[in-house]
C-alpha cells in the first residue's frame, strides 16, 4: 500500500504524487484508490500538476465543504498559482473568462443576467418538453437497428436538445459546438487545439448574439444580447457566456446519463427498485446518489487562496493553490455511510457533484429535472436494456475533465 505524510510546503520533492491520479482498472466507478489513502492518512496535502506546481489537495467532505464556502478562498484563474487543470484548460481561460472564474461582486453580476433561465421554477416549466424529447428519441431507437449505442443516439441528443432550446442556438449546428466541445474537455488537448476550438465557438456565439440583437426572442441568448444593448455587457463576454453555458448545459448531463446507466446496468438490484417505483420521490432520491456516487467532475474543484486559512490542522499560505477534491469527497465514510455503496434509497442532498457555496453549478435544476426523466423512463420503457459489449470494452473518458464513456454499446 502507497503511504502518504501530511505535506507541508518544504516537502520533499519525491513525495510529492502526481494529480489527477489513475482510477483501478476493475472499478472504474470510484475514485482513484490513492485518494482514499490520502483521505485517510494525509487529507490534506501537496500534489503535484502537469506544470510541476504543487498545491493544496483538500479531500475530507467537511474540508472541502467549508473551502467551496470560504470567502477567502479565490476562483480567480488568471491570479497567480492557479492551478488549471491542464495546458489547454489555461489556454481556453485565458480567450474566454466568465463568472465560474471570477469572484465577487463581478461574479455576482454577471452570474445573475442568467440566473432566472435555471431557476426552479423555469426549469419546471421545461418538464413536459423535456418528456417529449425523451420519449421521441427512444421511440428512434426502438425503431431502428440494435445494437446502439446510447451516447450517440441518446445520452448526447437529450440535453443538447433541451440546451439549444433555452439558449436559442439552432440544434441544426450541434456536430460544430459539439465537436469542439470535445476538445475543451480533454485534458490531452493541445494549447493550439483549445485555442482554436475556443475562438471558433465564440466567433459562432458571437454571431447568434448578433441574431439575436437583430431578432430578440424569448431564450437565454436575448437575453445576453439585451444587455448588450444596455451597455451592461461586451459582446466577447456576451460569447463567452453563451459558450460556457452551451458547452457545459450538455456535456455534463450526456455524461451523466450514458455513465448513471452503466452503473445500475452494473447494479441491477438498484436498477429494479427504480425501474419499479412510479414515485418521483424514488427517482429523486436515485439522481442525487447517482451524481454523489459518480461524480462525474472528477479533476477537482480549482481554487487559489487569498488570504492565510486554517483548516484540518493546515495551514493554507496566501498565494497558494487549492485543488478540492469533491469526488473522493463525495465517498467521505463522516459524511456517507458505506459511501462506496450504490443506493438510490439514500437521497443524499448534501453531496457537492454541484460544488458549495456562492459558486455551486447554476444549471443544476436542470440537470436534476433531465436526469429524474431520463432515469424515470429509458429504463421502464425499456426494461430488458442491457449492454451489447463487457464491461472491460467499454470505452470509459479517464483523459477528460468530465468523466463518462466515450461509446456504451446497448441491446435490449
Amino acid at each position: 500500500m502507497n503511504t502518504f505524510s501530511a505535506s507541508g510546503t518544504d516537502v520533499p520533492s519525491a513525495q510529492v504524487p502526481d494529480y489527477p491520479m489513475a482510477r483501478a482498472a476493475r472499478c472504474p466507478f470510484d475514485p482513484p484508490p490513492d485518494l482514499h489513502i490520502l483521505q485517510d492518512q494525509a487529507p490534506i496535502s501537496r500534489v503535484r500538476l502537469w506544470d510541476g506546481s504543487t498545491p493544496w489537495l483538500v479531500t475530507r467532505y467537511d474540508d472541502v465543504r467549508a473551502l467551496l464556502a470560504d470567502p477567502r478562498i479565490s476562483s480567480e484563474s488568471d491570479r497567480p498559482h492557479y492551478p488549471h487543470l491542464s495546458p489547454a484548460q489555461k489556454e481556453r481561460r485565458r480567450q474566454s473568462r466568465t463568472f465560474i472564474n471570477m469572484d465577487d461582486p463581478e461574479h455576482a453580476r454577471l452570474r445573475r443576467m442568467v440566473t432566472a433561465s435555471f431557476s426552479i421554477r423555469q426549469v419546471e416549466a421545461l418538464r413536459p418538453a423535456i418528456e417529449q424529447i425523451v420519449d421521441g428519441l427512444i421511440d428512434t431507437m426502438l425503431a431502428g437497428p440494435r445494437p446502439v449505442d446510447l451516447v450517440e443516439a441518446f445520452a448526447l441528443p437529450v440535453p443538447s436538445l433541451v440546451i439549444c432550446e433555452l439558449l436559442g442556438v439552432p440544434y441544426a449546428d450541434h456536430d460544430f459546438f459539439q465537436a469542439n466541445s470535445r476538445i475543451l474537455v480533454r485534458r490531452t488537448s493541445t494549447v493550439e487545439q483549445a485555442r482554436v476550438a475556443t475562438q471558433q465557438l465564440l466567433d459562432y456565439l458571437d454571431r447568434q448574439i448578433g441574431v439575436k440583437l437583430a431578432h430578440p426572442a424569448d431564450d437565454v441568448l436575448s437575453t445576453l444580447a439585451a444587455r448588450v444593448r444596455a451597455g451592461e455587457l461586451s459582446r466577447h463576454q456576451a460569447a463567452s457566456m453563451g459558450m460556457l453555458l452551451l458547452t457545459a448545459g450538455h456535456e455534463t448531463t450526456a455524461n451523466m446519463i450514458a455513465l448513471g446507466t452503466l452503473a445500475l446496468l452494473q447494479n441491477p438490484d438498484q436498477l429494479d427498485r427504480l425501474r419499479g417505483s412510479a414515485d418521483p420521490k424514488v427517482v429523486a432520491s436515485a439522481v442525487e446518489e447517482l451524481l454523489r456516487h459518480l461524480t462525474i467532475v472528477h479533476s477537482g474543484r480549482r481554487r487559489v487562496a487569498r488570504e492565510d486559512i486554517e483548516v484540518g490542522g493546515v495551514t493554507i499560505r496566501a498565494g497558494e493553490g487549492v485543488v478540492l477534491a469533491n469526488d473522493v469527497a463525495n465517498r467521505d465514510p463522516e459524511a456517507f455511510p458505506d459511501p462506496d455503496e450504490l443506493d438510490v434509497d439514500r437521497n443524499p442532498r448534501h453531496h457537492v457533484a454541484f460544488g458549495f457555496g456562492v459558486h455551486q453549478c447554476l444549471g443544476q435544476p436542470l440537470a436534476r429535472v433531465e436526469l429524474q426523466v431520463v432515469y424515470s423512463t429509458l429504463y421502464r420503457r425499456i426494461p430488458t436494456l442491457k449492454l451489447a459489449v463487457d464491461l472491460d470494452e467499454i470505452p470509459f473518458k479517464h483523459d477528460g475533465n468530465v468523466y463518462g464513456v466515450y461509446e456504451l454499446p446497448v441491446t435490449w
